[in-house]
């Protein structure tokens, strides 16, 4: 089986069963979302293999109960080894959870708010090797700006970019992978 990425086992399973998948569960967007800010200046792999821990940190990523986190809540996984304890990432988490909720409250969803930056419909790239896949894109710029000015924190247009695979945005999946046009 071709694959674009993933010949370590989580990496594999990540990308045959998420990446590139569409997603229109405002939990699950949440959730990657986080991820994502948590990924800057590491490797995906670094955070595959925590997500149980954030999940476990973050309510399994309730929005509403990341919102109400406290200070000292937040404090206190600065000790949690399940997780990235970087001391801004772990604060833009409940800073992004108020955001977010704001925008459900103002679209009706996060989903709405997130895919009106691709017209609604998953945007598929002809990629022949992973090298073509770009690192940004005119709708990823479009994405951080206006999240940056909501108040949203590590959500810079590559971040944004490597959200937008994740959550199925893009389809960047090369055309000899067996995902590609799944």
């Amino acid at each position: 089986m071709k694959r674009c990425f993933g010949v370590q086992e989580l990496y594999a399973q990540y990308h045959d069963q998420e990446w590139g998948v569409p997603v229109h569960d405002d939990r699950l967007l949440f959730e990657m979302l986080i991820l994502e800010g948590a990924q800057a200046g590491l490797s995906w792999e670094t955070i595959l293999k925590r997500r149980q821990g954030y999940r476990d940190a973050f309510y399994n990523f309730d929005v509403v109960q990341v919102a109400k986190m406290s200070d000292e809540q937040l404090e206190a996984l600065r000790n949690n080894e399940g997780i990235i304890r970087n001391r801004l990432k772990i604060y833009s988490t409940r800073q992004n959870a108020q955001v977010f909720m704001q925008i459900q409250k103002e679209f009706g969803s996060f989903d709405a708010y997130l895919w009106r930056f691709v017209k609604n419909q998953q945007l598929v790239a002809l990629r022949k090797s992973m090298t073509d896949v770009p690192v940004s894109n005119a709708e990823s710029d479009a994405l951080s700006k206006d999240l940056k000015k909501r108040g949203m924190k590590f959500v810079g247009s590559t971040i944004m970019y490597a959200y937008m695979q994740a959550v199925g945005l893009v389809n960047d999946h090369i055309v000899d992978c067996w995902r590609y046009g799944k």
